[in-house]
């Protein structure tokens, strides 16, 4: 795949092109920011709590020194980065580009002695050096990005040499009764949830369409070949809802 072959990325319903897409999606979280880890918690049945925790699990085994770094990209209100901080000695970051959530992040940082340093920041256009993390991470935030290639190439120069990328994602079951009772319930009954509970019509119509958009896992497993990691791997939990993605820089 070339670099000049553009990759799809995400298109809420409107905007044309890339420029578009990020001011879409910040502006979605922004009005979705005071009431973001409430409808999280209901939404999942307070899976996602699970599922962060099994994420940061997945990478401890890197963050054991206290000069372990990671990086959580699309860190929202810092549930993942919070996780990473328990599990590791070393610092962790959060870099989120819609202010709300990390205001909401920091006093979560705060009331829990973290010590988490935020940045706002596009996922895209990291200011940070390259070959820095040990540990980059992403929950539900990667399939946001305007453009998935880029987003992948930026995680890998961000890693140092031998450090893990770990994207965790919503998937959606392919069989059986569970995969019809989950597609009933992503397609009718989140969004209704989401807009009285949230008092914002469109962000959670916009979920279900942009999981049911993303890429299957081996799609996306292909794509961070492509982008140099090496030993990739995947798994499902919870029936197939979700996917965590692992890859390492060489």
């Amino acid at each position: 795949m070339s670099a000049q072959e553009p990759l799809p990325g995400t298109r809420p319903a409107g905007t044309r092109d890339e420029r578009e897409a990020a001011r879409a999606v910040r502006e979605m979280f922004t009005r979705i920011a005071p009431r973001y880890d409430l409808l999280n918690r209901v939404l999942s049945l307070t899976f996602d709590r699970r599922w962060r925790r099994r994420a940061a699990a997945a990478v401890e085994s890197q963050l054991t020194s206290r000069q372990a770094c990671a990086l959580d990209l699309c860190c929202g209100t810092a549930d993942l980065a919070l996780e990473l901080a328990r599990v590791g000695r070393g610092r962790v970051v959060g870099s989120d580009f819609a202010r709300p959530m990390l205001v909401r992040a920091r006093e979560k940082s705060a009331a829990a002695q973290a010590g988490l340093l935020l940045v706002e920041a596009d996922a895209l256009q990291s200011p940070f050096a390259g070959n820095q993390f040990d540990v980059v991470t992403a929950a539900f935030g990667f399939r946001n990005l305007a453009n998935y290639r880029r987003g992948l190439e930026e995680i890998h120069r961000l890693l140092k040499p031998g450090g893990v990328a770990a994207i965790l994602e919503f998937a959606v079951p392919q069989r059986g009764v569970f995969a019809r009772l989950y597609r009933f319930y992503f397609r009718s009954v989140l969004p209704r949830i989401g807009n009285t509970v949230s008092g914002v019509r469109g962000p959670y119509s916009y979920l279900p369409a942009s999981v049911e958009k993303f890429p299957g896992c081996e799609q996306l497993a292909q794509w961070m070949e492509q982008a140099g990691f090496r030993a990739v791997s995947y798994q499902t939990w919870t029936g197939g809802v979700v996917a965590l993605h692992q890859g390492v820089k060489g």
